[in-house]
Order: C-alpha cells, then structure tokens, then sequence
C-alpha cells in the first residue's frame, strides 16, 4: 500500500511539473476544464487590492493576470521560473501589444530593489509561496505600507455530478490539504498583517489571502 501511494504522488508531482513545463501549451484547456471555465475569474479576485502603478506577480503562468492588470492601467512585472510559461505568456502579451516586463527567475532570489512594489500578487502558486526565503524576499521588495494578495485555492459550490467529480479530483491530487495558520509559517513572522476571506465567484468561492506591510513590522493574522 505503501508503494502505491509513493508512485500515485509521483505521478502526480510529475503531471505539474509536465503541465507547468513541456506542456504548458495545455495549461489553459486544463484550467478551464477543471474550474469549469472559472479559472481566469478566480485569478482576478485580487485586483480591487493591489495597488500600482508598479505590480508584481509572482508565477505568472499564461499571463491572463499581467493582460488584465496592464488593461486596467497597472504596470505588472511578471515573474516565472518555467521558460515555456514566459513563451506562453510572452506570445500572449504581443497578440494584446502590451509592453509587460517578464522576468524569470526564482521567488527565491528576486532580482529586484528593496521597496519596488507597492503590491505583489500570486494565483495558485505552489509550495514556493511558503519557502522562508520566498517570504523574506516578498518582504524585501514590498514597499512600505504595500499590499500582498495570494489567491490561494478556490472550491465548486454546484450540486452538480461535474462539479462533484471536479472536488474528487481535487482532493486526490492533493488540491484540498488544509492551509496552515499563519503563525505555522514564516508568513506569521513576516512582519505583515495577515487575513483570509472567502469570495463568491459564479459556482464557486475563493479562497484570498491579504498580507498589509505595517510601520511597526508587528504580525497579526486573522480571518
């Protein structure tokens, strides 16, 4: 039983990381599908928080947000590790003719200043969001007062055979292990004020976590 379990979760483990790399060509039919054609709505649920001109996204992916964002007169800089997602996303931007700057590199390691970003956004993102290092760098580059959004997970709300089918496939994956308390993380000791909401998305609710970068430096989470 054991075994199974191993090579179930490195099957999956490989998935992603076909999904996000050789074959990010099928990202967005598979993100339609398992969303039920929600996926760029639950993304942009961060929007009325963030704060511009200058935004960062970190994994941009597609590049579905940086079109929005720069569409609605913010300049997003786009971060991904994957080169096949920056060519995707890149051929995104020229089909829109919008100048967005994409970087690639770690979230890890950001090659920016310190205070460039009065907002710093991320959909979905994987374990990287918790890596300490990540945090410490998100912290870095924020400016003060600035505004961290995570679009954390999103969950089907239908009653529908699909949608049921949808939230199976979810949890087998792995999609529905429980977020940790902030003060289980080093976003608790980040020296951001951290709180959760749930947002209504069509039949749906999104799951978006805010951190604010305070004067004191001082961490509170809440809901």
């Amino acid at each position: 039983m054991a075994s199974l379990h191993h090579l179930w979760w490195t099957f999956v483990r490989r998935f992603f990381h076909l999904l996000y790399g050789p074959f990010s060509w099928t990202y967005d039919g598979v993100a339609w599908l398992v969303s039920l054609g929600q996926w760029t709505a639950w993304g942009r649920v961060a929007l009325p928080h963030l704060k511009g001109p200058p935004v960062l996204e970190l994994a941009h992916g597609p590049g579905h947000l940086l079109v929005t964002m720069a569409c609605r007169g913010l300049t997003p800089v786009g971060l991904d590790l994957s080169p096949q997602m920056g060519r995707v996303a890149r051929r995104r931007l020229l089909r829109s003719s919008l100048p967005v700057r994409l970087v690639r590199a770690r979230a890890q390691a950001l090659p920016f200043g310190d205070g460039s970003f009065p907002s710093i956004v991320a959909t979905f993102p994987t374990e990287f969001i918790l890596d300490p290092r990540t945090v410490r760098e998100v912290v870095r580059v924020l400016s003060p007062e600035g505004t961290v959004a995570v679009v954390a997970g999103a969950r089907l709300t239908g009653r529908d055979p699909l949608s049921a089918f949808l939230e199976w496939l979810y949890r087998v994956t792995g999609q529905r292990k429980p977020l940790p308390r902030g003060d289980e993380t080093a976003w608790g000791h980040s020296g951001l004020t951290l709180r959760t909401e749930w947002v209504p998305v069509g039949r749906s609710r999104v799951l978006l976590v805010l951190g604010r970068r305070t004067a004191s430096g001082s961490s509170t989470s809440s809901t």
